[in-house]
């Protein structure tokens, strides 16, 4: 037997005295080699063990010693009792080593293992209840619950990236377990999933696209949302519970979300895109048999070259000269001249219109909760902001005005003084899909090349900028934080502004025509003097 200060390891069997039944346990003879004096042990019979004493309860009663056996070498059995004994080492408070004490006895019951003394530390460091075990799914559950001041579409954003992503991946993992490694598992098996979603409409086989329903391959920039989605959950559980010490989004490396590139609609490219569109067209015509084709689909389906497209100052008048007929002409107007974002236009109310001063303020938006209409402030203090307007704009909302009121008397009492611009026939506020629905079918039917209509603010600043407009002035009409984010996100340069740019820079260089082609003889007569002839002298 081996004495070890607050514990003691010993060897023991099963055999039993044949007189009385009883077990012999660390009494039997056979555990010592017959011969070897009291010290030497038997390498075939019995087990190791060890007994520790453990703390008191509450009232001082006396609590049963902790007694493990089995143990194969003595080596093994002293392991854990120093493994026990450090556990009980790692705080001197008596409550919070009673706390320690029926934890590791929970935990020897349900694994036959005693707990980590890491993650207790952290446990006892950070004052957790050590009984509780929280898991993953578990917590942004409880995060959810306590983001209650945040905008209802960053609500919506959280929920989906916790429901589609987080959750099925990671939500069975413990909280205090989970590892860098896991987190980027997550990741690979999103892109692995992004194969499988492009596979299946691909396929044009009905069945498998039914299985990919409304889901669509996720992007980068859509991963890093994901990802602090997830980091900003983790932070709150260090913060606030002290669940973990350690935030494994945050050291995960994705692929950059840099935005894509605008481009734009060059003949060049408007040519290509209309070869694809009719293949695209007449594949279509011949897998339908027949039958009706979705041509807006067909339309947007086919390929661009950046998801991000900007039309020229022709491809933008050509559009408003085909939207003047529409009775929402103004609305997209302001989008196309002005750079508001969807929901501003629709949120547009007749108080925040001055005809006098001639501006327009932006304070109220109309955005989708999934299909659901929200009405409500922007998001940041740069996007509540004042717009000049030009004067044909002015005239134009003055006759978007008589237009509804015209509409107003037609639908009698079933008018609704919504005290918006932008209403439906009975004075409603507009669904924004529909805004972005009826700008499409225009597209199409001016024969346009397609983009969003997000892409017609981008449009909006490259026009601005083409037009000699400060990046300053520019940054405020479209209500940004930085003329940073302005320049590097919304700007596109027009080939022809470009050209003419080249153009002006060239002409700073007044070079006279009679120069032209003199450089070469210069450089004969050059050739002609004799080394150093034109040097001063010494």
């Amino acid at each position: 037997m081996t004495n070890v200060a607050n514990g003691t390891t010993y060897k023991t069997c099963g055999c039993r005295d044949a007189a009385t039944g009883k077990q012999l346990g660390k009494k039997c003879p056979k555990l010592r080699r017959s011969g070897g004096g009291g010290e030497r042990w038997s390498s075939t019979h019995g087990t190791w063990a060890y007994q520790l004493e453990l703390p008191p309860h509450a009232d001082g009663r006396r609590r049963s010693p902790l007694r493990r056996q089995g143990f194969a070498t003595l080596e093994d059995a002293e392991a854990e009792l120093d493994h026990a004994r450090g556990l009980l080492a790692l705080d001197a408070d008596p409550h919070t080593r009673r706390k320690i004490c029926k934890l590791m006895l929970s935990v020897l019951k349900d694994t036959r293992a005693l707990p980590s003394i890491e993650e207790v530390r952290r446990k006892v460091r950070t004052h957790q209840d050590l009984d509780r075990v929280v898991t993953v799914a578990e917590w942004m559950a409880e995060f959810l619950k306590r983001k209650k001041k945040i905008d209802p579409t960053t609500r919506r954003s959280y929920e989906t990236h916790i429901r589609l992503y987080v959750v099925p991946y990671l939500g069975d993992i413990r909280l205090d377990r989970l590892r860098v490694s896991d987190v980027s598992g997550m990741f690979d098996a999103i892109e692995e999933f992004n194969d499988v979603i492009t596979s299946a409409y691909a396929s044009g086989n009905p069945q498998e696209r039914a299985k990919v329903k409304y889901r669509r391959p996720v992007g980068p920039a859509t991963m890093h949302r994901i990802r602090a989605t997830l980091r900003h959950a983790l932070n709150v559980a260090i913060k606030q519970d002290r669940l973990i010490d350690f935030n494994p989004a945050a050291v995960v490396e994705l692929p950059a979300a840099s935005q894509p590139k605008g481009l734009v609609w060059t003949e060049e490219r408007v040519a290509r895109w209309r070869a694809d569109h009719a293949a695209n067209r007449a594949a279509e015509d011949e897998r339908r048999a027949g039958r009706s084709v979705d041509v807006i689909q067909v339309y947007l389906g086919t390929a661009r070259p950046s998801p991000v497209m900007v039309w020229t100052p022709e491809q933008t008048s050509a559009f408003l000269a085909y939207a003047r007929r529409h009775r929402l002409y103004a609305l997209y107007r302001l989008i196309a001249l002005r750079g508001l974002r969807r929901g501003e236009a629709v949120g547009l109310r007749w108080p925040e219109v001055s005809f006098t001063s001639g501006t327009i303020a932006v304070n109220w938006q109309i955005t989708q909760l999934g299909w659901t209409p929200v009405q409500g402030k922007p998001k940041t203090d740069a996007s509540d902001r004042v717009i000049a307007l030009d004067a044909e704009t002015l005239e134009i909302l003055k006759e978007h005005r008589r237009r509804q009121a015209k509409e107003r008397l037609k639908a009698g009492e079933d008018w609704t003084d919504s005290g918006f611009v932008f209403t439906d026939e009975y004075g409603r506020p507009l669904h924004p899909q529909h805004v972005t629905d009826q700008f499409y079918w225009m597209c199409y039917e001016a024969d346009l090349p397609p983009l969003r209509l997000h892409d017609l603010r981008h449009g909006a600043a490259s026009l601005m900028l083409a037009a000699g407009v400060e990046l300053k002035i520019v940054q405020e009409t479209l209500g940004h934080v930085s003329s940073t984010f302005t320049r590097d996100t919304y700007t596109t340069v027009f080939p022809e502004v470009a050209k003419a740019a080249a153009e002006s820079t060239a002409a700073l260089i007044n070079v006279p025509p009679s120069a032209k082609g003199s450089g070469t003889a210069r450089r004969r007569r050059l050739a002609s003097v004799p080394s150093g002839a034109g040097e001063r002298s010494s």
